[in-house]
């Protein structure tokens, strides 16, 4: 299967921050999550493929190509969509096409047209006058024109109506249909990536948590309940972290625990669940 990311032992150290050894490949034809607690790594780790920082070690390539020594040519595959628009407020749309198609000898002003069209984004409108749905999909529609084969995306949907959620969504995912093009996106919304992504990569306290397909990510926890007083005490071993109230408790625990506490009601783990349990205090830290 070819990739059209692949990230090595990435790390990189400063101040009382340390990410360390984060590796994961991201298939082409598919959406990734990147997901993790504030502070976690995250955006540490988009800047660091993008070169935007200078990595402590470790190496990134973007469709086989290194994003250091051969970064013109890999940037030329590559749209970031950041929470905020990077164009110059005033701007109306014909300038925004103008400064971003000078960089991009593959430019399709037709295809731009078409997506302006498409997004419902008027060339009239100056960049302040667009909501903030409308800047997002003016990013795509500037990365789709000169057919950027890999979408970077730093929480595009933090802060859109669901509506525009929805849009976005459904956006991207049309833009992987023909196999050729890949999605990596952080969010904290987790919903998100229960609806979109094919892969997960997590990341706590500048550690690679996991990197997988989503159902296994999923598939491998289980949250168990029980009433006042039925709580194990074996199961702090066990759990990621435990929810006590007055009339019982529920934990995280890995899939293959299950059987050791048969006796408790089960139910599957949500991605939200499995973030906010292994980042508890006192949970268990592998």
């Amino acid at each position: 299967m070819d990739n059209c990311l692949e990230v090595k032992n990435l790390s990189k150290s400063f101040g009382n921050f340390q990410l360390r050894d984060i590796t994961f490949t991201l298939p082409k034809g598919y959406i990734m999550g990147l997901i993790g607690p504030n502070g976690s790594g995250k955006t540490t780790t988009i800047k660091l493929i993008l070169n935007m920082l200078k990595r402590t070690n470790g190496e990134v390539k973007i469709l086989g190509l290194d994003n250091i020594t051969d970064e013109q040519a890999a940037k030329s595959n590559l749209g970031v969509v950041f929470d905020t628009n990077y164009f110059s407020d005033d701007w109306k749309i014909p300038q925004v096409e103008k400064s971003i198609s000078a960089f991009y000898p593959n430019w399709n002003t037709h295809k731009f047209s078409d997506l302006l069209e498409k997004f419902r984004i008027l060339p009239s409108k100056k960049v302040n006058e667009l909501s903030k749905g409308m800047q997002m999909k003016l990013m795509l529609a500037c990365a789709f024109s000169y057919d950027a084969k890999l979408l970077i995306l730093d929480e595009p949907t933090s802060g859109l109506d669901p509506v525009s959620r929805d849009e976005l969504l459904n956006i991207l995912s049309e833009y992987i249909e023909d196999g050729g093009h890949s999605v990596l996106f952080s969010t904290h919304i987790t919903g998100d990536l229960e609806r979109v992504a094919d892969y997960i990569t997590y990341i706590r306290y500048g550690e690679l948590f996991f990197s997988g397909g989503k159902d296994e990510f999923i598939d491998s926890f289980q949250i168990v309940k029980g009433g006042h007083g039925e709580l194990p005490a074996d199961l702090s071993a066990k759990a990621f972290g435990i929810r006590e109230f007055t009339t019982g408790f529920e934990a995280l625990i890995r899939t293959q625990d299950q059987k050791q506490f048969a006796h408790l009601s089960a139910e599957p783990a949500t991605i939200d669940d499995i973030v906010v349990f292994t980042n508890k205090i006192g949970g268990q830290h592998e």
